[in-house]
């Protein structure tokens, strides 16, 4: 076994010789990558034996490795990954963003909700424009109108005092360090700011992350960050208070408010009043032999992927790979079961503070009767466009939810020394957020990025009958997610079995679902279940990953009725699962991740 900084400098060099590319084009029906790609590299898989991080960038698994390693909890080794993330792959999670965290300490279950909030001055025509017509997403999304309130920093402080055994302050020191000393641009940041077209916008993020002529900075540059320096130490010395009010605060809220062409609604109060939410897990049956742990409402995570497992469970066995790979009836299946899933996440899915559950329980949509229904509805030939079913005995009083892009995103899965476990996905929503880069009002260069998590709201908060859409926007309300962090366990003897999650936007409901059958529909290791292509649909077009399935598949699959496109489906996956020996993870070859442990 590599000790973590061995295993660090493999990693790297490994990034160091990724081949980049840039993103497909793609049709008009094909929803957008929620993240360029940045080419793929092979991941061998890494046994441990008593414990094991998986995280999105190698600099950010040995934080939390030396975590472990000095005794910390996995919440306490999740705490120090997600300070590293955000300085090292700020495109896609940090402080200035929101997160879902699944624990288990060996006995008990716990579900922290630290999504993001609309403010308070927020209504339903928030995305609308003067003719009351949907903006343009990225509109929408560049400059002040699409931060929401972040939960991250407030949420991690919460689940730390419940489970945290390192001080907190402790755990603020690799992320502070490497932000005074610097770290090497990666290969995938470097692609992302070449690839992005709005982040130059804004002068402190384009005299960051860009030189003088606008090109990114190049592969390996020492970037150091003074601001986002400064600012972790502050609130590692005073907590959560020091971001969510006094000088940090106030620096957020005129970025956002004074924006000179999309100015948002962000207040001090919205700020200092933020809370998280501690919610029940739902835990679903599958296969008679697993109990799959996720997120409920206002995720459609664990839902909507359950949902699909569900309905290829109703309508017959699963098929073997075919050559290490899903065949065309696997493929038909899956998508099909997926157009009924995801038409339900339009109908249904959105704050549970706001919206009641059909049927009056969230669960009513995972019981087996109701799939049993929908799965009656898979035939020999794509039904192109599905609708919703009804899974309560009550009325129907919201409209769908139009399609709409979805971004973002990072992953993280732990396993400690003594039986804590934790998934915990963590996002900025799209790549680069808002495209605000805040010093947290230290006058220093870099700093974080804020989130355009209220582009996660339906833009369209009505239908022609004036009907509301379940996710429209509402004050203090919380976008629906796809975010869908996953513990397994054996559901009969309770003892757990995985951690998995990923990025993804919408697709990350298809990536854990495909890992999920990996591991235990396929019987294949955390990596090879990761490393399989991608696959889906939001309901729309069946989608396939470029390049990763035969053109006879492609072609069965077009004789079915399916409207294929073949687009970059760039999963991060994460998973840890236990072994006879310990543990076994798996990182994602189209991201930076790596797994370290002993």
């Amino acid at each position: 076994m590599l000790d973590g900084r061995a295993a660090l400098a493999s990693g790297l060099l490994l990034l160091a010789l990724t081949a980049c590319k840039s993103p497909d084009t793609l049709s008009e029906h094909t929803p957008p990558a929620p993240e360029a790609s940045s080419g793929y590299t092979a991941k061998p898989g890494w046994a441990t034996q008593r414990f094991a991080v998986a995280a999105a960038n190698p600099l950010a698994t040995e934080a939390g490795y030396q975590v472990l390693k000095a005794g910390g909890s996995a919440l306490d080794a999740a705490i120090a990954v997600q300070m590293v993330l955000t300085l090292v792959e700020p495109q896609s999670s940090g402080i200035g963003g929101g997160a879902f965290l699944l624990h288990w300490d060996g006995q008990r279950l716990a579900a922290f909700d630290g999504r993001e909030t609309a403010p308070a001055e927020a209504d339903e025509k928030l995305f609308l424009d003067a003719d009351g017509k949907p903006l343009e997403f990225m509109q929408a999304v560049v400059g002040g109108r699409s931060v929401g309130v972040p939960g991250a920093v407030k949420m991690l402080e919460a689940a730390h005092r419940q489970y945290g055994k390192r001080p907190w302050a402790e755990l603020f020191q690799p992320a502070i360090r490497l932000a005074e000393e610097g770290f090497p641009v990666s290969p995938r940041l470097h692609t992302l700011l070449a690839a992005d077209p709005a982040l130059r916008q804004n002068p402190q993020a384009a005299a960051f992350y860009y030189q003088a002529d606008g090109s990114p900075l190049p592969v390996g540059h020492r970037l150091r960050n003074p601001a986002l320096a400064q600012l972790l130490r502050t609130i590692a010395e005073r907590g959560s208070a020091a971001f969510y009010q006094g000088k940090v605060a106030e620096a957020l809220v005129e970025q956002v408010r004074q924006h000179p062409t999309n100015p948002g609604r962000i207040s001090l109060n919205d700020l200092a009043g933020y809370e998280p939410r501690q919610r029940d897990a739902i835990c679903t049956l599958w296969q008679q032999h697993y109990r799959v742990c996720g997120f409920p409402p206002p995720s459609s995570g664990h839902i909507t992927s359950m949902q699909i497992l569900g309905l290829l469970e109703q309508s017959g066995p699963l098929e073997p790979l075919a050559n290490g790979l899903p065949g065309t009836d696997f493929l038909h299946r899956y998508s099909e079961a997926s157009r009924l899933a995801y038409a339900d996440r339009a109908q249904y899915l959105a704050d549970p503070d706001y919206v009641p559950a059909p049927g009056g329980n969230w669960r009513s949509l995972l019981a087996p009767a109701y799939l049993k229904q929908r799965a009656a509805l898979i035939g020999p030939n794509s039904m192109g466009t599905a609708k919703p079913g009804v899974p309560g005995q009550m009325p129907i009083t919201f409209a769908p939810q139009p399609e709409q892009p979805e971004y973002g995103t990072s992953h993280i899965s732990i396993v400690d020394a003594q039986g804590n476990a934790l998934a915990m996905t963590t996002t900025i929503e799209q790549a680069f957020g808002s495209r605000l880069l805040n010093d947290g009002g230290t006058g220093l260069p870099g700093g974080y990025l804020l989130n355009n998590e209220l582009t996660d709201f339906a833009f369209e908060p009505r239908d022609a009958q004036g009907k509301p859409v379940a996710n429209r926007v509402e004050p203090g309300k919380r976008p629906r997610s796809s975010m869908n962090p996953t513990l397994v366990f054996d559901a009969d003897s309770g003892k757990l079995l995985a951690s998995i999650g990923s990025p993804g936007g919408a697709a990350i409901i298809h990536f854990t679902a495909k890992t999920l059958l990996g591991l235990y529909g396929w019987g294949l290791d955390a990596q090879k279940a990761i490393d399989l292509p991608n696959f889906g649909s939001l309901n729309g077009p069946t989608l396939l990953e470029a390049g990763r399935f035969p053109a006879a598949t492609v072609e069965a699959l077009k004789a079915r009725g399916h409207q294929v496109s073949e687009t970059e489906m760039t999963s991060g996956l994460q998973a840890i699962q236990r072994t006879p020996q310990g543990w076994f993870g798996g990182a994602d070859p189209r991201r930076e991740g790596v797994v370290m442990g002993d």
